[in-house]
């Protein structure tokens, strides 16, 4: 057997054997299998693509490259949620806390930004003093103490998947079904998860732009993890549209804060929040049906419990809890740059990818996997969608760091603006969730 061969068969459109996937997978944390080959053998799965039976080896081959915890010792098994990525995506920061504060563990392995899209482990670095580096012991560790935890991935966490996922960014191959598959399970299954709600992003400003791609994806998922023994279901939600009001890092934190607090919460983000939550409550049998766990959820935000249990989450992870309620302890914008409305209008919101795009090349995302992020920079949506605006109001605010910007800033900014004639409906905007995909 060797690596040569296998990408040979894999690009004539072959179904590879689980030897054959194990090979390439322990080669590749082992260095048997050159970085060039692997990639090679990735780009071959990505125009020829897997069965299902390809899938569920690959997924399992990059779980067993690494430790698993486990949470079967007693008590409501964890479980977790998992967005595919987004603009202003900051749901974890809120679900994670909230169904933790209800009584289900939350192990949440979480990635960085990827493309235009943003990562749940640098927005939390912005906190002074957090840390998301952890052994396996120590989530577990954090998991026994707090109920939830925000953890990055180790080289004992499914080492084979942080390997060739940065190939796949590197090689432009990211959109690949079985790849993200795989990519997302494997971490999960190491993690200890036993329940998931998966967030699949669809629209513009996602990796998949239309509905029945997310849903082959979202299939994919759901059967994999059930060979996994992971009960699993599929949230469809738009993601043409910035998140929330905020996207960046230390400002979405600032917003996930205020947000938790029941302060002035985007109804956007209240929804997907208390949906995907309740999914979670259900999978992990801590309540009978999805009305009882948003009940439960909602209660529990409204009590602040969520926030409680955020701030002890940023203490035992080393970080400020004051960061929460004094933004000035959270990296501040050096600069701003307002953009105004190009037309009256109804007022609808802000595109997602191009702004994203924005945010990355402005230095508040990655081109490059060592790149270093400024937690500064991000964009912050002033105007209420569904209000009325007029020509020339200033709807969206740039927050800048220290990489210069360009002349045509304001004026390409304006063209993420969505505006609708004034005839449009005030207030009525579409719900973020499109469809939901259980098991079969």
């Amino acid at each position: 057997m060797n690596a040569k061969s296998i990408i040979r068969r894999k690009r004539d459109g072959a179904k590879l054997d689980e030897a054959e996937i194990r090979f390439l997978v322990e080669g590749a944390v082992s260095g048997a299998v050159s970085e060039y080959q692997l990639t090679s053998w990735m780009m071959s799965v990505f125009f020829r693509g897997m069965d299902p039976r390809e899938t569920a080896a690959l997924t399992v081959a990059m779980l067993e490259s690494g430790d698993r915890l486990d949470f079967s010792s007693g008590g409501t098994p964890p479980a977790d949620k998992h967005s595919t990525g987004g603009v202003g995506d900051k749901i974890s920061f809120l679900v994670a806390p909230l169904v933790a504060s209800v009584g289900v563990p939350v192990p949440m392995v979480s990635g960085r930004s990827l493309g235009h899209t943003g990562g749940t482990l640098d927005k939390l670095e912005s906190i002074p003093g957090l840390r998301t580096g952890f052994e396996p012991e120590e989530i577990r560790a954090l998991v026994d103490r707090v109920g939830f935890c925000f953890a990055g991935q180790s080289k004992r966490i499914a080492p084979a998947d942080a390997i060739l996922y940065a190939l796949r960014d590197a090689a432009s191959i990211v959109e690949s079904i079985p790849l993200i598959t795989a990519s997302i399970l494997s971490k999960k299954a190491a993690a200890g998860v036993r329940s998931l709600a998966l967030d699949v992003k669809v629209g513009e400003g996602a990796f998949m732009s239309g509905p029945e791609p997310a849903r082959a994806l979202a299939r994919s998922l759901i059967a994999t993890a059930e060979q996994l023994g992971i009960r699993a279901c599929a949230h469809l939600t738009e993601m043409d549209r910035v998140l929330g009001r905020t996207a960046g890092n230390a400002i979405e934190i600032t917003e996930s804060g205020r947000c938790l607090r029941n302060e002035a919460v985007p109804d956007d983000l209240r929804e997907l929040t208390l949906s995907l939550g309740a999914s979670m409550c259900v999978l992990s049998g801590r309540v009978a049906d999805r009305s009882e766990g948003q009940s439960l959820l909602r209660r529990a935000w409204e009590d602040g419990h969520g926030y409680e249990w955020f701030l002890r989450m940023v203490e035992a992870q080393g970080g400020d809890p004051r960061a929460l309620e004094r933004p000035g302890l959270l990296p501040v914008a050096s600069r701003h740059l307002e953009v105004a409305a190009p037309r009256a209008g109804v007022f609808r919101g802000v595109r997602a990818r191009p702004a994203g795009e924005w945010i990355t090349e402005a230095g508040g995302g990655r081109l490059r996997t060592d790149d270093r992020i400024d937690p500064r920079v991000g964009i912050e949506v002033l105007a209420e969608p569904g209000s009325r605006v007029d020509r020339g109001e200033t709807v969206l605010l740039l927050h800048l760091g220290d990489k210069p910007a360009p002349q045509d800033t304001c004026p390409r900014a304006s063209g993420w603006i969505q505006v609708e004639d004034s005839g449009a409906s005030l207030g009525v905007l579409p719900p973020r969730e499109m469809e939901r995909i259980d098991s079969a």
